[in-house]
């Protein structure tokens, strides 16, 4: 391609509220434009990229054995209704209705979608198992579009599905994309990590994976082992057995006892006037945070519900969501607290209190603690949990701190990392089969319910991370595999005759070898056509200047451009040969 005739204006400086380096990069070099928030047209460039992610992925996909096939992105809500998932996915499904009055939704998943068309397909135990994906357009109405293609309205998305006759055949389908999965994020040049993850709005019965690109922008912090193989997404990471760490301040410095001391003494209410939080405990009564029981407050499917944390954790409102089986959570408000203990926010507790009670490990492992009487102004001490505090509601509800033991091995402790999530693995087992009559007969002539998993990544988002992992304070750095081009040809002036020649005919002879190639005949000033070069991060570059009559150029590759040579344009096009072989 000639880069006089491309459509691409690069920018010195990046929008305002491009926070996000990627989004940064992704606009100044031209690749995408945005058409309203979270809406983003892909120019030539950008384009190149994401088919080049979209090749690798189908390439993988069908090397595990899946078929391509393409969906409706209108999908009937009916079928959303049928599988339960209408009002549980929230305002982020886009709704709109057509001239006829039935509604419709813009598929943000197609779990509904496949499981009807495979019902209407499939009928027997000779025709499974099957893995069904696509390369796509999602939309999703997000609250806030951020962040570039990490967060977007609109997104390409490959999501696959597999149907099988027992659980037995969906772990081997499971394991075959996780494996499709690591050689397409390998391709790609991602350094990534798969980690234990929450299955959200679609649900399943088994396993669930996701796969993050470490990256500081990332949203989603990881917890891993630094011994192990473990690790978690924090909203589902869990840890070993903490304690709190030993004090001359124990729970009884309000009023004398220590906390290590044989034989407790009964809960004692004691005068707290306005001291309504955990720091305010702490200062007031010289108390270590890790003494006090927090209790918190939620409503679960408008049901009220409390949850008891010791003070210096915080509580993991999912896994709270989770335990319940809660379709909706939220903490509750003010008013709804006092109208249901009679008290406000701050001196609520779990001794006496006539409400469903949930204990985290932590906190039902305490000695004894402080907490909320249920008065104003008032607390107790020497709550003893299990003596006077009922534990019949016992988990995990917290969310673990960096340093905390880990959960599957002994020496290990937790570090957290920021990840990208660029695809995720479920087993999804039978809650779409049989919610949508997806059978097959058996060899016994039996129906029996179809054994599915769920298979999505985030295509447009591997551009977002391979910039995130892959640049400098010039520019892009392009992996080899996803580069809109492979080499970028630079003739320092194009007025020079001699040097316009070398370079197209080091121009022609690689695209005779099927080589991508951007030749900058711009009419120029070098640094003009540096600067963009390394903007937009080729990883190969020839640059042809004053040496161009003696038949040699200069050669630099973008992720290390002071190792410069001199070749000749023979060496040059060999050397192009080798490392495109090579990727």
């Amino acid at each position: 391609m000639h880069q006089s005739q491309l459509l691409l204006n690069t920018l010195r400086e990046a929008p305002g509220d491009a926070e996000a380096v990627s989004h940064q990069l992704l606009l100044r070099t031209g690749l995408i434009r945005q058409l309203a928030a979270g809406i983003y047209t892909y120019l030539p460039l950008g384009r190149r990229v994401l088919r080049k992610a979209e090749q690798i992925v189908r390439e993988e996909m069908d090397r595990a054995g899946a078929q391509e096939l393409l969906m409706p992105a209108l999908q009937p809500a009916e079928l959303w209704q049928e599988s339960g998932r209408y009002e549980v996915y929230g305002p982020e499904l886009i709704r709109l209705s057509d001239r006829h009055g039935r509604e419709f939704a813009l598929g943000p998943t197609h779990e509904e979608v496949i499981t009807t068309l495979v019902k209407q397909e499939i009928s027997s135990y000779r025709r499974l198992p099957v893995t069904l994906y696509q390369i796509q357009t999602k939309y999703r109405d997000e609250r806030r579009p951020r962040f570039g293609l990490l967060r977007g309205r609109e997104f390409q998305m490959k999501d696959a599905y597999s149907f099988d006759p027992d659980w037995e055949g969906l772990d081997r389908s499971y394991w075959s994309m996780y494996h499709a999965y690591h050689r397409i994020f390998e391709r790609c040049g991602l350094n990534f990590r798969p980690v234990e993850a929450d299955a959200g709005a679609i649900g399943g019965e088994g396993g669930t994976l996701e796969f993050m690109a470490l990256a500081d922008i990332g949203e989603d912090t990881i917890a891993t082992c630094t011994c192990c193989g473990y690790a978690a997404n924090l909203e589902k990471a869990e840890s070993g057995t903490v304690l709190a760490s030993a004090g001359e301040a124990g729970v009884g410095a309000a009023g004398g006892y220590s906390a290590n001391e044989s034989g407790k003494p009964q809960p004692e209410k004691f005068h707290t006037p306005g001291i309504k939080t955990i720091g305010q405990l702490t200062e007031a009564f010289g108390i270590r945070a890790s003494d006090i029981l927090k209790t918190v407050m939620f409503m679960a499917d408008g049901e009220p519900v409390a949850v008891v944390i010791r003070g210096d954790q915080e509580i993991n409102e999912l896994k709270v969501k989770n335990y319940l089986g809660a379709n909706e959570f939220e903490i509750a408000d003010p008013e709804a607290v006092q109208a249901l203990t009679g008290v406000p926010v701050g001196f609520v507790g779990p001794y006496g209190l006539n409400l469903p009670v949930l204990f985290d490990h932590t906190a039902a492992e305490m000695e004894q603690g402080i907490a909320g009487a249920n008065e104003p102004d008032y607390h107790y001490r020497y709550l003893v949990p299990g003596r006077d505090l009922e534990l019949t509601r016992v988990g995990d509800f917290r969310t673990v701190q960096e340093g905390d033991p880990c959960p599957r091995c002994a020496e290990g402790v937790l570090k957290f990392h920021r990840g990208i999530e660029i695809g995720h693995v479920f087993k999804l087992g039978t809650k779409y089969s049989e919610k949508l009559g997806a059978t097959y007969l058996d060899a016994s002539g039996r129906a029996q319910p179809m054994i599915m998993g769920c298979y999505g990544i985030g295509v447009s988002r591997i551009l977002s991370a391979a910039i995130e992992q892959n640049h400098d304070e010039h520019g892009i750095i392009w992996p080899l595999a996803l580069a809109p081009y492979q080499v970028h040809v630079i003739p320092v002036s194009a007025k020079d005759e001699t040097q316009m020649a070398l370079a197209l005919d080091l121009y022609e002879k690689l695209q005779a070898e099927r080589v991508e190639v951007l030749l900058d005949d711009r009419n120029e000033r070098a640094g003009v056509k540096f600067k963009d070069a390394d903007l937009i991060g080729l990883p190969l570059r020839i640059v042809i200047g004053k040496d161009a009559a003696q038949g040699r150029i200069e050669w630099a590759e973008r992720r290390d451009p002071a190792a410069k040579m001199l070749l000749t344009a023979e060496e040059a096009v060999e050397r192009v040969l080798e490392a495109v072989a090579g990727k």
